[in-house]
Parts: C-alpha cells; structure tokens; sequence
C-alpha cells in the first residue's frame, strides 16, 4: 500500500501546486501539509477495501465463476503474493489432500488393478513458486520460454501435503496416473523432478505429443481420461490445480481442487 499513499499525497501535493506561480524558474513558497485527523484510518479502511475485494475475487477464481484471465488483478498483487507466501495457502492446501485422503480410504476397490487416482503435476504435486516469485506471482504475462527455462532447472519442489496423499494413495492400492500440460520433450526433466521430490512409483506419466499442441487443456485432458476409461479403468480419484485438469468428459468419481490464483488454463 506504500504506493497508494505515494500517490495520495502526490494528488495533493498536485493540487496545492496548481495555485502556485507556473513559471518554472520561480520556486513554490514552502508548504506545510495539514494531515486530515482521520488518514490513518482512511489508508485502513482502503487497504481492508481491497482485501475484501481481493478475497472475493480469490473466491471466484476457486470457483470457477470468472471469465478466462491471463493475469491477476494489479491491485491484488500484494494479496497473492501475501497468500502464497503465507500460511494460508499452506492450511488451504493441506485441507484439499485431507478430504482427498477420507475419501481414498472410503473407496472399496475392486482388487483387479484397474481403479486409477490421476494427478496432474505443476502446483498440484510440484510446486513452481520459485518460478512464480520471480515473475510477479501471475502479474506478468505468461512467457513460454522462460517457464520452459525454469523446468528445465527440475528444481520444482514438492507440495508437502500432495506428497503425503500421494504415498496414501499408493499404499490403499490405487494405480496412479500422473497428466501432465507439460511435453514430451521435457520427459526427463520432469521425471527427474519429481524422483528428487519423492514422487516415485506411479504407473503412467501422460505428457503431450506434438499431435496434443494447441490444444486446451480441458479438450487434451478430456481425451486421455476417456481413453483410460475404454481401457477398462476407473477413473475414481482426481487431483489438480486448474477446474480444466478436472472438467470435461470421463471426469472422476470424486475430483479435488487444489488451490492456486497465479494463472489460468482454460
């Protein structure tokens, strides 16, 4: 918020300047700035404004209520980062892999290798916050290249709850997918990421070919799920970040949200 009182008092330094002399070689008479008694509670009744609009626009985004964006709101950036670096998205995230968890030990499998829990990976199992820091926390535009640059690094770390559903979900019995946006290309990088993070033993990792480019997420996702299920499949457990990792056709049969306002994939 130190910018908004920058530029507060700006307007008002603006303001009484305005009234000066214009001519630029004569300089103003001093001026002495007479606070309002109430400034203080002012700047906080602004900074809660734009908390509460912030949370509310958080609220929409884990809803699935808002139109594609490409960037977070400017006036939330301190917001996102507060929450991604703060305790909150830890609790949020350790809240999603607890429910998860209930649910995977409920499921009666049927004990013939085919029930799947299919996880997606960035900012579901391996978190790509170092990345996001350096680029405003989804302030920026999304750069391809220097994203690709950052996972080339497989320096991603684990999400500490997603790695503990995850080991719950391969000792109950699930086989378990991983599909990822990423592609084929960056197969060992990832692979190597994701060992490194304690991600290890699972059954398939699904990556895009070159015949999946351009494709949206839902429509890529959509089609690998329904060919798991012509496989014989059951798809019951699915985790991601992105309402497009969960939506679409042979959908799970329970799906969780992890949490996550830096971007959008639609």
């Amino acid at each position: 918020m130190a910018f908004l009182r920058i530029l507060f008092l700006f307007t008002l330094l603006s303001f009484a300047f305005s009234h000066e002399n214009s001519n630029p070689h004569i300089f103003p008479r001093p001026l002495i700035i007479e606070y309002p008694e109430n400034i203080e509670t002012q700047f906080k009744e602004f900074d809660e404004e734009v908390r509460l609009h912030c949370t509310s626009w958080r609220f929409a985004v884990e809803s699935n209520n808002l139109s594609p964006w490409k960037t977070i709101p400017v006036e939330c950036a301190n917001y996102v980062k507060d929450y991604m670096m703060g305790r909150a998205y830890k609790i949020d995230v350790e809240r999603v892999s607890k429910e998860a968890g209930i649910y995977a030990k409920s499921v009666e499998l049927g004990g013939d290798g085919k029930d799947v829990w299919v996880f997606d990976v960035d900012e579901t199992l391996l978190s790509n916050l170092p990345y996001y820091v350096e680029h405003g926390y989804g302030l920026e535009i999304f750069d391809s290249v220097e994203y690709n640059k950052w996972i080339e690094k497989a320096m991603a770390p684990a999400l500490e709850a997603s790695l503990k559903l995850y080991k719950e979900v391969l000792d109950l019995g699930f086989k378990v997918f991983l599909m990822t946006g990423r592609y084929e290309k960056h197969e060992g990088v990832t692979v190597k990421n994701l060992n490194d993070a304690g991600f290890k033993n699972w059954d398939k990792l699904i990556m895009r070919t070159s015949d999946d480019h351009g494709k949206l997420a839902t429509i890529y996702k959509s089609e690998k799920r329904n060919e798991m299920v012509n496989e014989g499949y059951r798809i019951l457990g699915n985790s991601g970040d992105q309402w497009s990792d969960l939506l679409g056709s042979s959908q799970s049969i329970r799906s969780f949200k992890v949490p996550n306002p830096m971007y959008y994939l639609p």
